[in-house]
């Protein structure tokens, strides 16, 4: 019997690679029945091994189209990020397609078959905690994926921000004003962002010879509940801090929920500095000193990496970290014409 060809395997030949049943690779395939989460990896992997093309794959978009596959669609930052995919896709040719991972490793997954199956040309894509099983599922299926805003270590192209020394120089000014007693609201556990953050935090603590102890990073978990929780936990502590960090822009909205609830004043009673700026940052009372991240750059870069991936394939892969801005306003605790 000849071989068969790439894109002509059967939900059988799957089935046999994965070592599960014809039936449960048509639940995984049709999304009839869930199914554990290893399985569905292990059909999925199997599939893009065998190049299976699912029926009505065909019948997706044609052309010149990019998928984008991210948790952050309802950030508020997210749409800077797309202004910056949209205008140098459309300046290239290339229409858009979107899919949410909600930060989980197996809608990751899911969201990149889907994007795949659909024809697309390229993934840009803000990876979960987990990543490596959708990596490497393009990767079977010659797919190119560009990481954006979050980095980990893998050999694909990607493109963020240097968030190691961003949050270092919300801790150093800080320092510089006298706070020893600085926590910091971090973001989802596992993230490349919030670990690198994270460890910003340390590195200039450590510098100004500030001690972080087991309470003094909290995680905010990437929602605004619960970083509300976190900085009330803070603040009604034995010893709360003098100056908080806040690690994400969700983090600070939750902090400024938190210090209003308790009648808390910034920056009289504690300062705090945000990583991550937007529209109506300016708008707070005070308004917030914080980092901001080239958001649109990022996805104008991301774009542009995946079309030059296109062309040239073999190409090596590259990683751009992209500079942030310190915006000097009112909640630190100082006039912001002070000189620093």
């Amino acid at each position: 019997m000849a071989p068969r060809t790439r894109g002509s395997a059967t939900m059988a030949d799957i089935a046999r690679l994965s070592g599960v049943s014809v039936t449960t690779v048509s639940h995984v395939m049709n999304r009839t029945r869930p199914v554990r989460q290893e399985t569905e990896a292990a059909v999925l992997s199997a599939a893009g091994q065998l190049g299976y093309q699912p029926a009505g794959a065909a019948s997706g978009p044609t052309g010149r189209v990019l998928g984008v596959a991210s948790s952050a669609f309802s950030n508020p930052s997210f749409s800077e990020l797309l202004h910056g995919i949209e205008q140098v896709a459309t300046r290239n040719g290339y229409s858009l397609l979107l899919s949410d991972t909600h930060d989980d490793a197996g809608t990751e997954l899911r969201a990149m078959t889907e994007l795949i199956d659909n024809r697309v040309q390229a993934v840009l894509l803000a990876p979960s905690p987990a990543p490596a099983t959708a990596l490497s599922y393009a990767r079977t299926r010659d797919v190119p994926v560009v990481l954006l805003d979050r980095m980990v270590d893998a050999d694909v192209d990607q493109v963020g921000s240097d968030n190691i020394d961003s949050v270092g120089q919300l801790v150093d000014h800080l320092a510089e004003l006298g706070h020893t007693r600085i926590a910091m609201i971090s973001g989802m556990p596992g993230l490349s962002t919030t670990e690198e953050r994270i460890e910003g935090f340390r590195r200039s603590a450590r510098r100004h010879g500030i001690e972080v102890t087991d309470g003094t990073i909290v995680s905010g978990r990437g929602t605004d509940d619960r970083s509300q929780e976190a900085m009330t936990s803070l603040m009604t502590s034995a010893h709360p801090p003098t100056a908080v960090v806040t690690g994400n822009n969700r983090a600070t909205i939750g902090a400024m929920r938190a210090a209003r609830q308790l009648g808390i004043e910034v920056p009289r009673d504690v300062a705090l500095v945000a990583y991550d700026d937007f529209d109506w940052a300016d708008l707070f009372h005070p308004r917030l000193t914080v980092i901001a991240q080239p958001t649109t750059q990022i996805g104008e870069s991301a774009v542009d990496l995946a079309v030059s991936r296109i062309l040239d394939p073999d190409r090596a892969p590259r990683r751009l970290t992209l500079a942030t801005t310190f915006v000097h306003r009112e909640s630190c605790g100082c006039h912001p014409h002070d000189p620093r």
